[in-house]
């Protein structure tokens, strides 16, 4: 995934900038980098590998090493990044959230046409910012530049630049996949994924960006570039899984849609008197929580914490390259709570289920410790459809999600045609689905939410919203 967080003003920002991207760190864990620029020393970069130690361990010297009236910072979980670009416009900063899916097409167009390079990473692979970058200086402005490579890609773009003359200019993903903020105080202007970030930091709530939207801010400016499209499709899965719990998006609170999230699901339950007779709700930590919370407030079960995540010593920056030991460290995390687990019946809610093989561990982790029953619930629809407009939870097929692998063994290819019928609870081919995921993960009971569920609980136009992982739906 990935997010950023930039800031202009009268006085020096790098603090803010430091603990704004700070902010970001649950939206990736492999690069980290900050960019200013200071009128006598002119733009200034770090970037650190934070696979394996938090942003703010590896950026701890950084109010000695930079200064500057304005800067930017990013997370990202694929390039290093921000870059400094030398072009026609001069000097600048740049940093770019998305994925670009056709990447090499725009490559070899790019160097059939220009005659120009790329920078090589690893195995000949080129930096994505790198690319939006030579798009963007393929024209006569900022402006002009970032819609002509937004058209240009496949996927999706949003992008922050730091000029060499401090200003700052941040655009919006051209269908709003994903947000971008402004907030705004006495010293100046600041941009981000998270408004959480801003708002700790003493900045007020300014303006949300429209789909497309592009703006310049200076200390004491704020220039629209670029107006808004009418046309959005926000990532759901912001509210689901990966945004922070205080942050807003489109005027609506990530906890709030959770835990109203989990009280539909219970509704659900309630009306076809599936798992009435619980010990306890559970949360699948972390983002499964809320979403449990609702649930046990509607269903009047108490919710209790069978299990809980030791990150003390295992923090999420601590990813292991190798699958296996991902998966130990994610075993060795959970800690469990014996007296809320023996001889209980449990009803745990996930924020979603993708792949399945970090749940048939819990649950074999809980019988392990006792449990009498595990029921499953995830507070999204069975996802049919890799993500092909975001980096998260990007498979390399869709055979990878267990929803799809399982439709191939009951019904092989010939189940394709009927995705929405399995997707449906209501229907024959959704209770086989669900039977077939019980039996392969050790589930008492599974239900997933309905589309129309998580559509009631974000609270937004259908329209406005991407569920294409879901249904398969630009």
């Amino acid at each position: 995934m990935g997010g950023f967080f930039g800031a202009v003003g009268a006085s020096d920002v790098i603090s803010d900038v430091f603990f704004g991207v700070d902010y970001h760190t649950h939206l990736g864990t492999r690069r980290g980098g900050m960019a200013a620029y200071d009128k006598e020393i002119g733009l200034q970069r770090e970037i650190h590998n934070i696979q394996n130690s938090p942003f703010r361990t590896k950026f701890a010297d950084i109010f000695d090493d930079m200064k500057g009236s304005s800067a930017i910072g990013c997370i990202s979980d694929y390039d290093p990044q921000p870059l400094l670009i030398r072009s026609k416009f001069g000097a600048y900063a740049i940093c770019m959230i998305g994925v670009i899916n056709n990447a090499n097409e725009l490559i070899e167009e790019y160097l059939s046409e220009t005659g120009g390079h790329f920078n090589a990473m690893t195995a000949g692979a080129t930096n994505s910012t790198e690319l939006v970058a030579a798009l963007i200086n393929q024209k006569n402005g900022f402006a002009e530049g970032i819609k002509f490579a937004q058209s240009k890609i496949e996927g999706t773009a949003s992008i922050l630049i730091l000029t060499s003359k401090g200003s700052l200019i941040a655009a919006r993903d051209k269908l709003g996949r994903l947000p971008i903020l402004i907030g705004k105080n006495e010293n100046g202007y600041c941009v981000s994924f998270e408004s959480f970030a801003y708002q700790k930091l003493g900045y007020d709530d300014f303006k949300e960006l429209g789909p497309g939207e592009i703006v310049k801010l200076t200390r004491d400016s704020y220039t629209v570039l670029e107006k808004p499209q009418k046309e959005m499709r926000i990532c759901s899965f912001l509210w689901s899984y990966y945004g922070y719990p205080t942050s807003t998006y489109e005027g609506v609170n990530v906890e709030v849609m959770r835990c109203r999230n989990g009280e539909i699901m219970a509704e659900n339950d309630k009306a076809t008197g599936v798992a009435d007779d619980l010990d306890y709700v559970v949360g699948v930590p972390d983002s499964g929580i809320p979403h449990a919370i609702g649930y046990a407030n509607q269903s009047k079960v108490p919710y209790a914490r069978a299990f809980i995540k030791y990150t003390p010593s295992w923090s999420r920056s601590f990813t292991p390259t190798n699958q296996s030991e991902r998966e130990r460290v994610a075993k060795m995390k959970q800690i469990p709570v014996h007296d809320l687990i023996k001889d209980k019946k449990l009803l745990f809610v996930d924020d979603s289920i993708v792949r399945g093989t970090q749940l048939k561990e819990t649950v074999e982790f809980l019988y392990d410790h006792g449990a009498k029953e595990v029921h499953m619930r995830s507070a999204c629809p069975p996802i049919m459809y890799s993500c092909k407009y975001l980096n998260f939870s990007r498979a390399t097929s869709d055979m990878e999600l267990i929803a799809r692998r399982t439709i191939m063994e009951l019904e092989g290819e010939e189940g394709n045609k009927y995705i929405s019928e399995y997707s449906d609870a209501s229907t024959e081919r959704g209770k086989k689905l669900r039977k077939a995921i019980c039996e392969k993960l050790n589930f008492t009971s599974l239900e997933f939410q309905s589309l129309e569920g998580i559509i009631k609980a974000i609270g937004l136009e259908p329209c406005k919203l991407c569920t294409y992982c879901w249904n398969g739906k630009e």
